[in-house]
């Protein structure tokens, strides 16, 4: 089963998630941009991004326009806004680093649907923030970028990237309905293969993984420090017969590489450690995808969360979260090695 699995890994990262750095742990690379970026900060504007590691402010994440703390991007120089989206880049996949600039950029078509001024900073795909926690040069720190429909929480120990989650990818619109950019679908992947996976389920297996015939207004785990769901219904991986679990680790496989290929490959050997015949398939809402047909599904075991939500502006509206059940915020473990070594 494991060879398998690292197979078919492989195989999908090949086709989607080729990154310059596949070769190199992201972590040493991250410290070093993070270091260059708060030097060219001026006092007040360091005062603005940098916090302690143990602060509860690391836990303060969200995926909805709001006050935030944490320097925005249109607050930084240009040399200072280009530090930060390298930053980003080296703890991102190719492909999640640009589904993120894409997101960010939505913000000028939710301006212009909604009716708001050029210079409206609700919608502002410069309005993103970045709070780094901690000191890059010490063992343990950590980062998060984030704004709506993107949140991305980062924790190093010893120059390795050890977590990457909460990670929150949105769009609104999901598909773009008109204008120069219309067809446009930024989390497209997200949403067909979820279809895929449903529609080769026989109908017993439907019985099993079609958990309500009505999907949820939002992912269910919300931005609650712990992602709990205690529902354990669904179709299990060991259910599924060889096709179905190719679409299964395909889809996983499309989450867990929004990171680089190395960190990719951990997370999955944790997943297989606690035994990848624990995850379970789960469906809600319209059995058919696109506008009008609300849905939700989810992949959950014994060490992830992964939600997928389809339900406001009549389905056309996406929100994805990938939750970490050992390590979100970098976990308890290394927030006590943190605080014992301070």
């Amino acid at each position: 089963m494991r060879s398998f699995v690292l197979v078919i890994l492989c195989a999908v990262s090949t086709i989607i998630c080729c990154h310059s750095q596949v070769n190199t742990r992201p972590g040493s690379a991250m410290s070093q941009v993070a270091n260059d970026f708060l030097q060219s900060l001026s006092s007040n504007q360091l005062s603005m991004t940098q916090f302690k590691f143990d602060e509860d402010e690391r836990y303060n994440w969200h995926y909805i326009p709001k006050n935030r703390k944490g320097i925005t991007l249109k607050e930084l120089s240009g040399t200072q806004r280009e530090a930060v989206m390298n930053m980003l880049h080296t703890a991102l996949s190719d492909t999640a680093f640009q589904k993120t600039t894409a997101i960010m950029q939505l913000e000028n078509i939710l301006r212009t649907v909604e009716g708001r001024p050029a210079n409206d900073d609700y919608r502002d795909p410069d309005n993103y923030h970045v709070s780094v926690f901690g000191n890059p040069s010490d063992p343990i720190w950590g980062w998060r970028f984030e704004g709506h429909h993107i949140s991305f929480n980062f924790s190093s120990k010893d120059n390795r990237l050890v977590s990457t989650t909460p990670n929150f990818l949105g769009a609104n619109p999901a598909v773009v309905l008109s204008g120069p950019e219309k067809g446009k679908e930024v989390l497209k992947d997200e949403t067909e293969l979820g279809y895929a996976l449903l529609r080769s389920l026989d109908e017993k297996q439907k019985q099993k993984a079609v958990i309500n015939v009505a999907a949820p207004a939002e992912i269910i785990t919300g931005a609650d420090r712990k992602a709990i769901i205690t529902d354990a219904h669904g179709v299990s991986y060991n259910e599924l017969n060889s096709g179905q679990q190719k679409v299964f680790v395909q889809l996983l496989s499309l989450y867990i590489h929004r990171y680089t290929r190395l960190f990719a490959m951990d997370m999955m050997k944790d997943i297989e450690s606690a035994g990848i015949n624990n995850l379970l398939f789960s469906w809600a809402g319209d059995q058919q995808i696109g506008i009008g047909h609300p849905h939700y599904y989810r992949i959950k075991g014994p060490t992830i969360i992964i939600e997928y939500d389809n339900t406001q502006n009549n389905a056309n509206h996406v929100h994805t979260v990938v939750r970490d059940l050992k390590d979100d915020f970098g976990g308890d473990e290394l927030l006590e090695h943190y605080e014992r070594n301070h």
